[in-house]
């Protein structure tokens, strides 16, 4: 960066008051670039730098951790307008809401089994990949399920 002076103004002509106006020159000082953030803390980081291609084996498989999910949530929402056709009123939507969720921690253990080397700092994504995806598909596809099949029970519903 330049260095900017401040311009000295002349006096105005007939005024006594003008020296008073008359501002020194400052410097401002150069400010320096520093290419790289650097960490200020000593320790150097626990996580080992991680290669290419372990990065893309751990990216391939949080894909498919992702894809399961998506099928699962689909699956499992589906399944719940016939599995849950005998319970009644409130207790059904609890019971739909605790499949979803025991259908999720099954698939945490089969992640779990894909043996995923992650580094310490990444180990939660085991259980938040896809999370928003798969409570949002399930519960899209038990609404779009169950309305399509009790379409011709309601008095004012279309009936095909």
């Amino acid at each position: 960066m330049a260095k900017f002076k401040k311009k000295q103004s002349e006096p105005t002509p007939g005024s006594d008051d003008s020296q008073s106006k008359i501002k020194d020159t400052v410097d401002i000082p150069k400010t320096e670039k520093s290419k790289e953030i650097t960490n200020n803390s000593k320790e150097p980081s626990k996580d080992p730098p991680v290669s290419d291609v372990v990065k893309m084996a751990k990216d391939k498989k949080l894909s498919t951790l992702f894809w399961m999910r998506i099928a699962l949530a689909i699956i499992a929402g589906a399944a719940t307008t016939f599995l849950l056709e005998d319970i009644e009123g409130e207790e059904r939507r609890w019971t739909s809401i605790g499949f979803m969720i025991m259908v999720f921690l099954a698939s945490i253990i089969v992640a779990k089994g894909m043996n995923m080397q992650l580094p310490p700092s990444d180990r939660k994504k085991i259980v938040t990949q896809g999370i928003g995806s798969y409570v949002f598909l399930y519960l899209f596809t038990w609404i779009a399920t169950y309305t399509l099949t009790h379409l011709g029970d309601a008095a004012t519903g279309i009936n095909l």
